[in-house]
């Protein structure tokens, strides 16, 4: 089907009038002849005038030719043919090798195929794949498979990205998607999706259990182990007696652990070798975890109810806790683990350094601040909102650095946001622990969110790594995404209307343009040559 990507551009073929005119106008010398009176010659000169015709006509209609291809190809014409629609396609994640949800699912895959349908793996460039490789990578047979799955083990939250780019590959044909229903491999924003795709996401059954972190505590060494599952991640603490250097620790769960001394201290490996046994090796802290109250007298009662939600907090930590408060001003030449900076005074340069270093530095909001009415996005369904009545600038309001939202209120704002600083952190607080600020301190999970940041344990699957732990956390984390948030755009009878409007066959379009322009080359060619015949036949007439 010939059409014109624009249409307007073929005002241009008012141009024609140009070659009328001049055949019109520019009128061929007439032959001299010789005659005896000239009263004859006002009366023929009156009826050439008044009997204007066109001369040389192929002239003019190769002129107005090659102006009206010149006019098309200023429109922009191609010529489009539908692409012949396949009957459909099956993409199916590497991931779900050797898993039972697959194979369950080999009546439905086999039903497709008979209807015509490609069999495809969703992967880069959507390779194909035989019905019989499908069944033997099902069950892991395949060294083939196996590496496919390998390469694309750590290509996490991809799959809304790589169905949208199924959608424009595949145009107007229907997509049957299988993916795991693991949750960290749905990050980011769902895009929107056609109603030819329907997706349809596989529990795998998969948990893991790891060792997160070790701490010497007396003559115990003590365990963080996480365990995730469809359902949930959860943690739990492990004591088990301190063996000497070289010795076995054996937990339910995880492999046999074998103590080695390390530059840093010692630490704990797995006993048989694996390619990545070094990545796998948790250091064994044998100090306290230091604590620094620096407050102000303005700054006392703040102090007072920071210290009690630390002291509860200490239960839970894998390591003892050294806690104290000062009112005077401290050095940093012996910087502790965390410093709670309680006060108007500016922080000391010299806690920048110690922030490289690794400590961690928590700020309060200066000044008067302003009423606010806000409560705390809270972690759980069963979770007492915290209540922010006064609220100052933090960190993440004036957008310094990569300082991003730790936690946030109700309306989206940052209450407690986080600014890497080399090892370290700073941490800005909106607010503050007075009760004429905020009741966070009689909130009963706050003794849980200072231990959430005393020990971090798993961040959300959806949001992006903030730190190098969360990224090796991520790696465990076998959540799966509830069926009810894959909302497809053909759900509901709404969308699908409106998915039908917009998605069109696919079109295959030829460019025309360098065409006509070939042709206008040889046009104009032809008409100087024309042209030039035309001025040779004037001259020998007048010459005769």
């Amino acid at each position: 089907m010939f059409t014109l990507l624009t249409p307007s551009a073929l005002l241009a073929l008012l141009g024609l009038l140009v070659p009328v005119a001049i055949h019109l106008w520019n009128r061929r010398p007439g032959r001299e002849i010789a005659v005896g009176s000239l009263r004859w010659l006002a009366a023929g000169a009156n009826r050439r005038l008044r009997n204007l015709k066109p001369e040389q006509l192929w002239l003019l209609l190769l002129r107005a030719t090659l102006l009206a291809v010149l006019a098309v190809v200023l429109a922009g014409p191609v010529w489009q043919q539908a692409q012949p629609a396949g009957r459909g396609q099956v993409l199916v994640s590497p991931k779900l090798i050797g898993t039972p949800a697959l194979g369950a699912l080999r009546p439905a895959i086999d039903s497709l195929g008979r209807r015509g349908y490609a069999l495809r793996w969703l992967a880069a460039d959507f390779p194909k794949m035989s019905p019989a490789a499908l069944w033997a990578d099902s069950v892991g047979q395949r060294d083939s498979a196996r590496a496919l799955t390998a390469a694309t083990k750590t290509a996490g939250q991809q799959h809304w990205s790589r169905v949208q780019q199924a959608t424009q590959t595949f145009a107007g044909q229907p997509l049957y998607v299988l993916t795991p229903a693991t949750l960290r491999d749905f990050g980011g924003t769902q895009p929107h999706l056609p109603a030819t795709v329907t997706w349809q996401p596989l529990p795998t059954g998969a948990s893991d259990t790891w060792l997160q972190a070790a701490a010497v505590r007396g003559d115990s060494l003590r365990l963080l182990v996480g365990k995730s599952s469809e359902s949930q991640t959860s943690f739990r603490i492990t004591s088990v007696a301190r063996p000497r250097p070289g010795g076995v620790v054996r937990v339910a769960g995880l492999p046999a652990l074998q103590v080695v001394a390390g530059a840093a201290g010692d630490q704990l490996r797995p006993l048989t070798p694996t390619a990545d046994t070094a990545a796998q090796a948790i250091a064994i802290r044998s100090q306290p975890i230091r604590i620094v109250i620096y407050a102000t007298p303005a700054y006392a009662a703040d102090a007072r109810y920071l210290q009690a939600g630390l002291r509860a907090a200490s239960v839970g930590l894998l390591a003892p806790l050294a806690l104290s408060t000062t009112a005077s001003l401290p050095g940093a030449t012996n910087p502790p683990d965390w410093l709670f900076w309680l006060g108007d005074t500016p922080l000391p340069t010299a806690w920048t350094s110690a922030m490289n270093q690794g400590t961690q530095i928590w700020r309060e909001t200066a000044g008067p601040g302003t009423a606010d009415q806000a409560r705390l996005t809270v972690t759980s369904a069963d979770e007492v909102p915290a209540t922010i009545f006064r609220r100052g600038p933090s960190v993440a309001d004036s957008n310094v650095g990569a300082a991003y939202p730790v936690w946030t209120d109700g309306r989206g704002r940052p209450v407690l946001a986080r600014q890497p600083q080399g090892q370290g952190a700073l941490y800005s607080l909106a607010t503050r622990l007075s009760p004429t600020w905020s009741d966070l301190a009689d909130n009963p999970t706050f003794p849980a969110r200072l231990l959430a940041l005393l020990q971090p344990e798993m961040t959300d699957a959806g949001a992006r790594p903030r730190t190098p732990l969360d990224a090796a956390l991520a790696a465990h984390d076998q959540r799966a995404l509830d069926p009810a948030q894959l909302q497809l755009a053909g759900t509901t009878p709404a969308a699908t209307a409106s998915a039908v409007a917009v998605e069109r066959p696919g079109l295959r379009q030829t460019d025309l343009r360098p065409w006509l322009v070939l042709a206008a080359l040889l046009l104009f060619a032809f008409e100087r040559l024309l042209a030039h015949r035309r001025e040779s036949q004037s001259l020998t007439t007048t010459a005769l």
